[in-house]
């Protein structure tokens, strides 16, 4: 039971270095606390919480894999490797991607509550 609740001391130490390091990181948190106030103010329905919640998930969990890819192709090489940037650049398109479908679930949900 103990390795058990080690695991999510180290999953939880995962997050706060990727928060305290990563600029991006702080970000998608600002944006996804935004986003949630956001959600209480227009009373989303649970469906609309269940994407929002998801789109939130999907961003942050990118952005562990990015730190994490990151810092192992660190480790790896030292120096400027062609293979390295492909790595590290795969990863960041990731968390673009994912960012960019959390941005349209936003805008699908918010933006009939704007203008509605």
């Amino acid at each position: 039971m103990r390795k058990f609740f080690q695991g999510f001391k180290h999953a939880f130490d995962g997050v706060k270095y990727a928060f305290q390091t990563q600029i991006n990181m702080r970000f998608h948190v600002l944006a996804a606390a935004i986003t949630i106030i956001s959600g209480l103010i227009f009373k989303l329905s649970i469906i609309e919480w269940g994407f929002i919640t998801l789109a939130i998930a999907l961003v942050l969990s990118a952005e562990l894999f990015n730190t994490a890819i990151e810092s192992l192709t660190d480790l790896a090489t030292q120096e400027v490797h062609p293979l390295a940037k492909v790595a590290k650049d795969c990863a960041a398109g990731a968390v673009l991607i994912t960012a960019i479908f959390a941005t349209g679930v936003a805008c699908l949900i918010f933006i009939p509550k704007l203008i509605g």
